[in-house]
């Protein structure tokens, strides 16, 4: 499944459900429970011999419930289960309650305090079932001093054989589903601030259920979930959830036309010695399908921009009036500005031609609608010219992509930069899918907000997550001039007629997969070099 779902919608999912006939609350809780021992065993085979031992740490709602059902089923595979019980059994949700009987008919509940027992040393599994999807304030007092004793003791066990395998259901506790956010007091220092002192670790494995959450691809979320299983226990799909970037294919393709129709994207460059980003971008745009790429420099820069461009063609553009000039052409329909652009008069000149330019409309039944002014991607120096000139603000629309990363989102939008940046105190909380969202709705058109979690929205409130993370993990793209490309990629899309929003998913999509094609010693080069590549893997 490619949605990704809040505390909420999985409620209400389950809730349908049950209040459907379709299945009761013991019934889902023992769909889970057995899909975290299927994942267990399936992770690890050789902890399917009975000689092992595991500990599991059971809060007071029904993630404490899932993990009865797993203690309950390991022991019934031979396993020696030691299990703790943090709260008050007779304020248990009723199946948890349920569940917790039964394994009190099997075996002993242990009392998590903060001046419990040690329990079992060593032990081959610890179960986190804690505090799941529905935590939604700090883990304080007691709880606290719990996980901070837990991390301690998993740091000091070791096992010759294999270590401990540390598992959690649904969600690390202390983990906010919706943001992937650690949950803490606002006095507290500790717990969260850092991946090594967040929650309860990272686990090894994360299992959850039926679909993805947010937190899983947010923020700290990966960092601390391990590697994640997905268990289906027989609900259906959400209403209204943000997916992770599923990418246009099938309109990656070429017809048999002619280079203008797929499109003519003008890339703005900088003065001489700066053109670089504006090159890259060049290229990615090239190499993306543009029928035909443009690249609008300073006079004095044509000569060193010709050195090293072949297929891209050149033109001068020493100003706002030199570009109209240009722009006069109906057939460049997508504009890139920003990359190494510069910060003077002329940049601002180019912003505010670029922003006013009409375009044509799309031809019927190319891919999205068609917008009354040109597409414009808006990037790196064109993002500052934007927070320091509201003029320029106010003058964005809906053809436009901004893609700003962390630095530039915050001169931006500085109010809710400072919300994402305070600590989380209570959930769920604000979360990147609700800063991008909020800025899409103000800037009134597609806000890409760069990251291993980039989250991409646009001002009706779609959104969808470009998740860098797990076996899609592509760390290499952390070089200088990958967000030069990106911009290229996307604006190549709209000049060959995708949406914005369409434009901008796909092009981060295919931005990693490149990396993850080409792999580590990656440099910003080598993204549009390897785009034939990907193309053919995909079946283009």
């Amino acid at each position: 499944m490619t949605e990704l779902l809040t505390a909420a919608q999985m409620r209400a999912i389950e809730q349908a459900a049950i209040a459907s006939g379709e299945v009761t609350g013991l019934e889902l809780m023992e769909r889970a429970g057995r899909g975290v021992v299927k994942a267990i065993f399936e992770e690890w085979p050789e902890l399917q011999a009975t000689s092992h031992r595991a500990v599991v740490l059971c809060g007071p709602g029904n993630n404490g419930g899932d993990g009865f059902v797993v203690a309950r089923l390991l022991k019934e595979w031979g396993w020696e289960v030691e299990v703790f019980l943090y709260g008050d059994p007779e304020r248990m949700p009723p199946d948890a309650r349920v569940n917790y009987e039964r394994w009190r008919g099997m075996g002993e509940v242990k009392r998590l305090g903060r001046n419990m027992s040690a329990y079992s040393d060593k032990p081959d599994l610890v179960v986190d079932a804690l505090f799941g999807t529905g935590l939604s304030r700090p883990v304080t007092g007691i709880g606290l001093a719990l996980l901070e004793m837990h991390e301690d003791r998993r740091s000091l066990w070791t096992n010759t054989k294999w270590g401990i395998a540390h598992v959690a259901i649904d969600l690390p506790s202390g983990l906010c589903s919706d943001s992937g956010r650690p949950l803490k007091a606002e006095d507290f220092r500790g717990i969260g601030e850092s991946v090594a002192a967040a929650p309860t670790g990272a686990a090894d494995m994360t299992v959850t259920f039926h679909s993805m959450k947010l937190g899983h691809v947010l923020d700290l979320g990966p960092a601390l979930c391990g590697k994640v299983r997905v268990c289906d226990i027989g609900l259906s799909e959400a209403v209204g959830a943000v997916q992770l970037v599923q990418p246009l294919v099938r309109d990656l393709g070429k017809h048999l036309d002619h280079k203008y129709s797929h499109g003519h994207a003008l890339i703005l460059s900088g003065p001489s010695g700066r053109g670089g980003a504006a090159r890259l971008s060049a290229r990615g745009a090239l190499r993306i399908g543009a029928g035909v790429v443009t690249v609008g420099c300073p006079p004095e820069a044509i000569q060193e921009n010709a050195a090293r461009l072949d297929a891209v063609m050149l033109r001068g553009v020493a100003d706002g009036e030199a570009l109209a000039g240009v722009l006069e052409d109906g057939r460049i329909n997508a504009l890139c500005v920003g990359p190494g652009m510069g910060l003077d008069a002329r940049g601002r000149e180019l912003v505010v031609v670029a922003l006013e330019s009409r375009g044509e409309p799309r031809p019927t039944g190319s891919v999205g609608r068609g917008s009354p002014r040109l597409s414009v991607v808006l990037d790196a120096d064109a993002l500052t010219l934007l927070s320091q000139n509201p003029d320029l603000f106010a003058a964005l629309h809906e053809g436009c992509v901004l893609t700003p990363h962390a630095g530039e989102f915050a001169r931006l939008f500085p109010d809710i930069a400072e919300k994402l940046a305070a600590p989380a105190t209570k959930g769920p909380a604000y979360s990147k899918v609700d800063a991008t969202r909020e800025a899409a709705k103000r800037a009134g058109c597609v806000v890409l907000y760069k990251g291993p979690d980039t989250v991409i929205a646009d001002p009706t409130g779609r959104c969808a997550i470009n998740s860098a993370h797990y076996d899609r993990a592509a760390p290499w793209l952390a070089t200088a001039g990958s967000g030069d490309v990106l911009a290229g990629f996307i604006t190549g899309l709209l000049a060959r007629g995708f949406s914005p929003f369409d434009a901008a998913c796909t092009g981060a999509w295919l931005h990693v997969e490149c990396a993850l094609s080409f792999g580590p010693g990656l440099i910003a080069e080598d993204l549009p070099e390897e785009l034939p590549k990907v193309f053919r893997a995909l079946g283009l």
